[in-house]
């Protein structure tokens, strides 16, 4: 069974709720306002019940519908169906996530709808993402 003790050194668990749900940074060293915008915090995830119901309403139970999610920015994420029956499942999406972002090996560039250039290369050093090209 995989924990959160397996995701990399460059994620934090920013919130760990009683509940189940989790919620990962990268890096909130570099993302402070000064080196990268704060609003762009790469953030993953961990949540349960329906996407589409409002907060407070029919919950469910804690072991269906779990979802992980990779927000690079409040209104840019990755568009992949991360639906899981358990949070043990999900669980091992999340640090799988956390793991690819780490090496570079999501491209967030085919998330954005308005090419971000500078802060794309600034952001592919931070991964690593400009070693794989090599």
């Amino acid at each position: 069974m995989v924990d959160l003790a397996a995701i990399p050194d460059s994620w934090t668990v920013w919130n760990e709720s009683e509940d189940g749900r989790v919620v990962l940074a990268y890096r909130p060293d570099v993302f402070n306002g000064d080196a990268f915008p704060a609003a762009c915090l790469p953030t993953l995830y961990l949540t349960h019940g329906k996407r589409t119901r409002r907060p407070g309403s029919n919950p469910g139970t804690a072991d269906d519908d779990w979802h992980v999610t990779l927000y690079l920015e409040p209104e840019v994420h990755l568009r992949e169906t991360n639906r899981f029956p358990t949070r043990s499942t999900a669980l091992e999406r999340l640090v799988e996530l956390a793991v690819q972002f780490d090496r570079g090996e999501i491209d967030y560039r085919d998330l954005y709808q308005v090419p971000r250039e500078a802060y794309f290369e600034r952001l592919d050093e931070l991964t690593g993402s400009d070693e794989l090209e090599e």
